[in-house]
Parts: structure tokens; sequence; C-alpha cells
């Protein structure tokens, strides 16, 4: 049967018609996501819409304003004159300021320090996992911590310097919620692409392969170096315990690679870049560096230093105390400051006994 030619004409303006209202449709659902993505939260358990949320909304105060994202160029120097590894490091005993410490009790750290000789390698949290910086950072798009006084932490840092200290910086490197939150292609995302990957605590962790990731640890390590201190251990260098992420490559071969480009770029032969790792197996690039493990029982001190691998083991390998434990002291150690006056006490009581 066929269809008469004024019907076939109806039919065929009717489809034109339907087309035209599908293709607006399409198009208004396309700048309807597009205006939606400044409201997406992303937590643990997913997405989600938030319409009280805004892309600009930042937890704590921002050191500067954003005027333009800031390059880091970074040259590769793989010559054999790209460090000066003659200088060699020593062992250390020394103390651990914490980001507690320096939000609850900053006046109880500074009489603390005042009992310590100088020399003393003392540590102390400079950026938390969160992305907030515990001084006057200059960097571009740095954040402050607003539950720390930063320039409380800025003199405290001061004191250090003029007593002579031995100075470590304690940076969160691969964990930065702030950073990975700005800059969603420098994360881990979730096995599903909906979004980062967050630990249990909540935390972004970023790709250590990615060049702005490498970028922004430079710039941090390059601010800190400027500002005198001898050392900066990048703790949290590693990838998180979970295969709930997405990552395409050899975990550890990234690792380390990151590393010896850090190190070529930060690092010189009066200054230590070290890392803060899980796997006492992680190969140290070539340099002044050192090895910090943390959450070590002291019972198994000598089975986590036997897997270690580096030239001078006790001056390269530190461990992060809990306790006061002897069992640390036949390697490079670093204890709660709350912990120094019980030890220096021990140690000039041990130092009255030699001399007798």
């Amino acid at each position: 049967m066929s269809i008469p030619y004024r019907t076939r004409r109806v039919l065929n303006r009717l489809g034109i018609v339907l087309m035209i209202f599908l293709l607006v449709g399409v198009i208004a659902w396309l700048c309807w996501v597009v205006w939606l993505e400044r409201y997406v939260v992303y937590t643990a358990d997913g997405a989600s819409l938030d319409f009280e949320h805004s892309a600009q909304d930042i937890v704590g105060e921002v050191a500067t304003p954003p005027v333009a994202q800031q390059n880091i160029s970074i040259y590769y120097n793989e010559g054999s004159d790209a460090l000066d590894t003659g200088n060699e490091l020593t062992q250390i005993n020394g103390y651990y300021i914490s980001s507690n410490m320096l939000q609850t009790d900053i006046n109880g750290v500074l009489g603390k320090l005042e009992r310590l000789p100088a020399g003393t390698p003392v540590m102390i949290d400079m950026k938390g996992p969160y992305g907030s910086f515990f001084y006057p950072s200059n960097l571009d798009g740095a954040v402050h911590s607003a539950s720390t006084d930063v320039d409380a932490v800025a003199a405290l840092v001061d004191t250090l310097m003029n007593k002579k200290f031995y100075t470590i910086a304690r940076v969160c490197s691969l964990r930065d919620w702030n950073f990975g939150n700005e800059h969603v292609t420098c994360g881990l995302y979730m096995l599903s692409r909906a979004g980062l990957w967050l630990d249990q605590e909540g935390y972004f962790w970023l790709d250590p392969t990615n060049a702005t990731t490498l970028s922004w640890i430079t710039s941090v390590v390059l601010e800190l170096k400027g500002m005198g201190f001898n050392e900066v251990m990048l703790a949290d260098f590693r990838f998180p315990d979970s295969d709930q992420y997405i990552f395409n490559g050899d975990k550890d071969a990234a690792l380390q690679e990151a590393a010896s480009k850090l190190m070529g770029t930060c690092g010189g032969d009066d200054f230590t870049l070290s890392f803060g790792v899980a796997d006492p197996a992680f190969k140290l690039p070539d340099g002044r560096c050192r090895m910090y493990l943390e959450n070590v029982d002291a019972a198994n001190v000598e089975a986590k230093a036997a897997l270690v691998n580096v030239p001078d083991i006790k001056a390269q390998l530190v461990f992060m105390a809990a306790t006061n434990d002897t069992r640390f002291d036949s390697y490079s150690v670093i204890r709660s400051l709350n912990a120094a006056e019980i030890l220096e006490a021990q140690k000039a009581e041990a130092a009255s006994g030699s001399s007798h």
C-alpha cells in the first residue's frame, strides 16, 4: 500500500521538527552538565551534588591571590657533575615538632628547645596532608593552615636557625588534598573514574609520574631550602596501600624515577633531600639523601635495617621512633620533642659517668 504524497510531506516535516527538538535537548543537557560540574563534591563514597558549594570554596587562608599557575622549570643534569656526593652525611639523633604541638603549645615548644645544645637535629612539620602550610609560604596557590599561627611558626623557625640546630623540614609530598582538589589530573582516580580516590582519612594522593606534581613538590622544597633548612624530608613518598585506585605501571620504578628527578632539581652538596617511604628496600637516588621509616616497632628494627641497601646505613637510615627504646639508637633516630628532657638528662648522665 502506497502512502499518499501529502501524508509523506507531513511525516517528513514532522520528522525534521522532532530532530530539531532532539538536537536542542541534547545541547541543553550538555550545558546543564557543564553548569552542574562546579557543584560536584567528591567524597570517599563517590560523587554528590552540593548547591551551596562553590569551585572557589577553600578551607583555610589563601597565601597569595592566584594570578597565574606557577610553572617550575626543571632541568635534569645527568652528567658526572650533577651532584657532589663527596660530602658525607653523619648519624643523627634528634627531635620532632609535630603540627599538633605548633597548634596547641608553641610556647612549650620554645621552652623545650631552650634546653637543647646547639647542633641538635630538630625536625618540624611545615606542610600537612591536607596541603595546608604551617608557615607563611609565598608560593602561588599555597593555603595556610587555619588552625595554626603561621607567623608564630615563622618566628620559631628563626629561633631554630639562630640556635644553630640542624634543621629538618617535614612536608607531606604525595598526600595533598588541596593540590589534588585544585589539579585533578595530578591525582589518583577511583576505579570508576568518577573522581579522585580518597584514603580512609579523606585525603587525595598525587601521581608521582605527573610533571605538574613534581613541579609542585620541587617548588615547596626549594622554598624551604631557601629559608635555610639543612634538610627537607618528603613524608608519604609512596603509593597508598589500596587496590581501589587507578595506576598503570610499576609503582616502585615510578617512585624511584620521581626521587631521582627531585634529587636532580633540589639536591646539593650542602643540602639533604630525604624520603619518608613505606618499603625499606626502596632504592635511594644518588646524592645526599636519607630514608625515613615510621611506625616501626623496636623489636623489628634489625629486621627492617637488614632490607635497607644504602652506602652508610647508620647515617642514611632514620627511624621515626615513638618510644625511647635504645634499639633504635644503632641507627639515626628522630623522637618526639616531648621526650627531649628525659633523653638529654640520660645523655648528660652517660657523659658524666664516662668522664670519671
